[in-house]
């Protein structure tokens, strides 16, 4: 859909992700990978999860024309980030029964894409330092767009009253979790209407 309406996508692999390097574990090389990566006068950018955790550090750099944070990781527990990752190193050992489980509505195709990139991702990307601090945003820096899962693990609803009360633009797409494009793509066009 976006290539349809003329854009040229990136989708870069993070180090530990994908065919990344296995080293270099760090929010601020990330970051840094990221500004490399990118090209100039970058039209849209989106961040999913850590991805937008990443944009938000990097989006006064980079200076899209317009930002999406597709439920970002900016708080990913009560007790912290440290607290939140022996749970998200256990995802390595995930299997096809226990994603149609907690994901009833991906296809197998969706599985199986979902089980290619955790096999393909190093748990020790969880074991950093920063991993214990924050970072967030306090204010769009471009026109920006928070979408929200049904209910969003990581931004409460008087987290996402707090940032439309800064300026960014909230939208929920109901039923969703935290991967709200694979749970339902279609609710997750329609919610960008107006934003690509």
């Amino acid at each position: 859909m976006v290539r349809q309406r003329g854009y040229r996508v990136l989708a870069p692999d993070l180090a530990g992700h994908g065919l990344s390097p296995r080293d270099g574990y760090s929010r601020e090389q990330w970051a840094d990978d990221l500004l490399e990566a990118a090209p100039e006068n970058v039209d849209l950018a989106i961040g999913h999860s850590l991805g937008g955790v990443l944009l938000a550090m990097i989006v006064e750099y980079l200076r899209p024309r317009r930002a999406i944070y597709e439920d970002p990781a900016w708080y990913p527990a009560d007790a912290g980030f440290g607290a939140a990752q022996p749970a998200i190193r256990a995802m390595k050992d995930w299997d096809a029964d226990h994603l149609r489980t907690l994901s009833p509505h991906w296809s197998e195709a969706n599985v199986q894409a979902e089980l290619d990139a955790l096999a393909a991702w190093d748990p020790d990307t969880t074991r950093m330092r920063y991993l214990e601090t924050a970072y967030l945003p306090t204010f769009p820096v471009v026109p920006s767009l928070i979408l929200l899962a049904d209910p969003s693990a990581l931004i409460t609803p008087p987290l996402a009253e707090r940032y439309r009360a800064a300026g960014f633009d909230t939208r929920t797409v109901p039923g969703t979790g935290h991967s709200i494009h694979t749970d339902d793509f279609e609710g997750f066009l329609a919610a960008l209407e107006g934003w690509v």
